[in-house]
């Protein structure tokens, strides 16, 4: 029989702390990736602009702990690592401290919803890499199963929607244009079809729990060549889509971000927001799902699943 687990480990992107790591970040996410000097520095000043830093590492720490808690509450005792992809800790260094700690075997929980290379493939390539320069040393990891269409997921993205709805006008509530918003990935990427039936499913269970008749799906945030083509409509176009419709208010739910960063921050709290008020529309966006507790409470139960599988 494998070894029992003795860990969590939590995987993300990552991303800068302060105005200092902006570019020395940005290094690491585009290594390889040759940009115009123009659009590197485009980026640079949304960090800028939303503070000079991320929050993504410290909502990744505390959904960590509280993790940990949740797991210890359910009389499950297991040390909870964070290792991100393209800053501090890097999943390399974190493996490497597993590795010090005794760690043997660890759940390994990606902060993606819906699988794409991008959001899945990427990330364990990372994790394969650190773990190959521990050679004997290095701790097995397991992931979890999908939890796109997993119910508390979807009672958080229910919850989201519900603590906005009041700002809207009660008199126009009914009449808002619903756009879920996810990350935009290349239309030739590994697992694209996968990355949008996901989407397409988690929205389809929120919007049935809400007994909403209609709604659309929006991509935002992408890059590279503006010869290649990427998932779309970009949530501009689908924006201004509502308008010519007559629409007078518009909710944005963030439904492929788990956590706020720069492409909520400033791709829709920003960029998005500009759109719309230039247009004349409402703008109100639903919380990303965060720390709310009944994800945290998810996030224990596919861990759990795990456990169950290889309880030593």
């Amino acid at each position: 029989m494998a070894d029992p687990y003795d860990s969590v480990l939590l995987i993300t992107f990552g991303g800068p702390t302060k105005r200092e790591e902006i570019r020395p970040f940005l290094d690491v996410v585009l290594a390889g990736r040759p940009i115009p000097p123009e659009r590197f520095e485009q980026v640079v000043l949304h960090y800028e602009v939303i503070g000079g830093a991320s929050p993504i590492n410290e909502i990744t720490a505390r959904q960590a702990e509280a993790l940990r808690a949740e797991l210890m509450g359910a009389g499950t005792t297991l040390p909870v690592y964070v290792g991100m992809r393209n800053w501090h800790p890097f999943l390399a260094d974190v493996l490497a401290k597993m590795a010090d700690n005794g760690i043997r075997r660890a759940v390994g929980f990606i902060l993606a919803a819906h699988w794409s290379e991008a959001s899945f493939q990427r990330y364990t390539e990372s994790v394969n890499e650190g773990l190959a320069r521990l050679a004997n040393r290095a701790p097995g990891i397991d992931y979890v199963d999908p939890w796109f269409d997993h119910p508390l997921f979807i009672q958080v993205l229910v919850s989201r929607i519900e603590e906005v709805l009041p700002v809207l006008p009660p008199d126009r509530r009914d009449g808002a244009a619903w756009i879920f918003s996810a990350h935009s990935i290349p239309s030739a990427m590994a697992g694209v079809d996968r990355y949008q039936r996901e989407i397409s499913r988690s929205v389809e269970l929120v919007c049935a729990r809400l007994s909403r008749k209609s709604w659309s799906i929006a991509y935002q945030s992408r890059s590279g060549s503006p010869r290649d083509s990427w998932l779309e409509p970009d949530i501009g176009d689908a924006i201004r889509v509502e308008t010519a419709k007559g629409t007078k208010d518009v909710l944005v739910i963030p439904v492929g971000f788990v956590a706020d960063h720069v492409e909520v921050l400033y791709d829709l709290d920003i960029q998005a927001k500009e759109i719309a008020e230039s247009l004349g529309l409402n703008y109100v966006r639903a919380k990303t799902v965060g720390e709310h507790p009944a994800f945290i409470r998810m996030m224990a139960s596919v861990v759990a699943q795990n456990l169950a599988r290889n309880p030593g």
